[in-house]
């Protein structure tokens, strides 16, 4: 990835370091210019980092235009919506709910989805609709069709399309369903986290059409992937192409149970049955890493109990509530206390799938891929006949 600021605080600065990072194709060069940014991003905005999830105080543009300028031509994301616009302040919110993505990852991923003239898209999660906008100059508008559940947002990606001279058709609505109204497209591409495909979007694109879209699993851990649509539209497959880290589509948002619901009223450790482990667990908790685990640990997720001198406690949980584990880790050991409790042993399936993992050599994110179907969603390893097992 490119770094935070440039040089110049413009347009052509943006478009060098993007194009000397690889992000930013020759091809898309004349939209980048033709469809600048600025257009696209509110009066406030919140700037982000280029290699995490934080964001930074406010910025207005009517207060501070050239810091403002200077975040919309960094290679950075835009937080533009807090908490589903129910945080009105200028501090940050609880949760990012909408945003003008991060430069480098919107390019990359048009290289993903690779258009042809006279391609026929469709998009989830217009945001502030300058994705939709860069597909409409390179494909022309009637063959743009981006799809935003909040009504608010929504309504901003169109004013800012219009004031860009740009005309896509903007459907408010649940993404889930895409647009029958356009069908079939050539290409699907989502800007929102998926836990799971929807069947409609394979329905929805023709045959051996593409769909780019950021696929997580509930454990942790989040990559773009890149789907190849088979004859009848019942499946997809393909492999995954970069680490992402986008806001989860808010219809497959997860709720999580309090940890009172664990130990239903008893002290810790409750009924949990002691044993010890030689994995550490902070070599669980890399993106990769959780990835890997929550391909096979479904139904999982974790979080940590942090304390003063560096030490903190991995709690693993079962979504139905009935299973929980936790592993402490302390600086400098080697052996490392662990509590399970009931009919998952939860800290087991992570480990185990952690090794499996370890034991064919800690294989990158190129060799991974995602098989959609009726059955289900498989990840698997160089090829789909090598499905990640299952635990739990």
């Amino acid at each position: 990835m490119t770094g935070e600021t440039h040089k110049e605080a413009g347009p052509q600065g943006l478009a060098s370091a993007l194009m000397a990072g690889g992000a930013l194709s020759s091809d898309w060069l004349p939209s980048f210019r033709a469809v600048p940014r600025e257009l696209f991003v509110p009066d406030r905005i919140w700037p982000g980092i280029a290699d995490g999830t934080k964001q930074n105080s406010v910025v207005y543009r009517s207060q501070d235009p050239e810091a403002w300028r200077r975040a919309v031509y960094s290679d950075i994301p835009l937080t533009t919506q807090w908490d589903d616009g129910d945080h009105k302040g200028d501090g940050l919110g609880t949760t990012p709910s909408s945003s003008n993505s991060m430069p480098t990852m919107v390019f990359s991923m048009l290289q993903d989805l690779d258009v042809r003239p006279g391609d026929r898209v469709l998009e989830v999660g217009a945001g502030t609709g300058w994705n939709a906008g860069l597909l409409a100059h390179r494909l022309g508008s009637p063959n743009v069709v981006t799809v935003e559940y909040d009504p608010d947002v929504a309504r901003g990606a169109q004013e800012n399309l219009e004031r860009a001279g740009l005309a896509p058709t903007v459907v408010e609505g649940d993404g889930r369903q895409g647009w029958p109204g356009g069908a079939p497209y050539d290409r699907i591409i989502a800007t929102c986290s998926l836990l799971e495909i929807p069947p409609a979007w394979l329905a929805q694109t023709a045959p051996g059409g593409i769909i780019v879209a950021p696929f997580g699993t509930e454990y942790g851990g989040e990559q773009i992937v890149r789907l190849t649509v088979n004859d009848d539209g019942t499946s997809a497959s393909g492999r995954f192409t970069r680490s992402s880290a986008f806001m989860r589509l808010r219809q497959q948002r997860t709720d999580r149970p309090p940890f009172e619901d664990y130990l239903r009223g008893q002290e810790w450790p409750a009924d949990g049955v002691r044993s010890t482990t030689a994995l550490a667990p902070p070599d669980t908790g890399g993106w990769l890493e959780q990835f890997v685990i929550g391909a096979g640990v479904p139904g999982a997720f974790w979080r940590a109990e942090r304390y003063d001198d560096g030490a903190y406690s991995l709690w693993l949980y079962s979504r139905d509530t009935l299973s929980w584990a936790s592993a402490d880790y302390e600086r400098g050991r080697t052996e490392y206390e662990v509590y399970q409790s009931g009919p998952r042993n939860l800290w087991d399936e992570v480990e185990a799938a952690w090794r499996w993992w370890d034991d064919r050599g800690r294989p990158g994110l190129d060799r991974f891929g995602l098989t959609v179907g009726p059955e289900g969603h498989t990840v698997w390893l160089d090829c789909p006949e090598n499905p990640v097992p299952l635990r739990g």
